[in-house]
């Protein structure tokens, strides 16, 4: 009985020494973690309002601001289209809320001119009829890395507008522009 317990003690001495012996070298494995960033750009706008028009006092202006945030490293193009208005590009309209008059009014990339309308080369578009886009390089799409474009909006105090000005039951006049970035 006494030789049984010692060969027992014996064996459970060298399974510990074998264990801890294992334990001493793992088998070991790897993997790859791996994602694919794909562009993205979010954008966002502030609207224009002009206030309040009298014809024959002068022209208005307005800015709004556009804010672009993209991927990091991401090319892109901002362009604005003629409106829901029936305006083009070239020349923007506003409609009576409830009516068919329209007053014209200008975008542009920079500040318009004292008669309210775009300097050359200046007429923020989507690239055709002389209208320009603006560019940007995205830097990133976190907090504090968005760009913003500044909208310089010009209502002309031309003999259109003195003559199309409505006033009545709806003196509104609106329209709505899409922004649209391409990257």
């Amino acid at each position: 009985m006494r030789n049984l317990l010692t060969a027992m003690l014996t064996a459970g001495a060298l399974l510990g020494v074998a264990d801890s012996a294992s334990a001493a070298n793992p088998a070991t494995a790897t993997f790859t973690v791996s994602a694919t960033v794909l562009k993205t750009c979010s954008v966002g706008a502030t609207n224009l309002g002009f206030g309040n028009y009298t014809p024959g006092n002068g022209a208005l202006t307005a800015t709004s601001t556009i804010t672009v945030s993209c991927t990091k490293g991401t090319t892109y193009t901002v362009a604005l289209n003629g409106g829901s208005s029936g305006g083009t590009v070239a020349q923007r309209q506003m409609l009576q809320t409830a009516g068919t008059s329209t007053l014209q009014y200008n975008l542009c990339t920079n500040v318009t001119t004292a008669a309210g309308l775009c300097q050359a080369n200046q007429a923020w578009g989507d690239g055709t009829n002389g209208t320009v886009m603006q560019n940007g390089t995205g830097a990133g799409m976190g907090g504090g890395n968005a760009t913003a474009f500044s909208v310089n909006g010009g209502l002309p105090d031309n003999a259109n507008n003195q003559t199309a000005a409505v006033v009545g039951i709806s003196t509104l006049y609106s329209d709505l522009v899409t922004v649209s970035v391409a990257y």
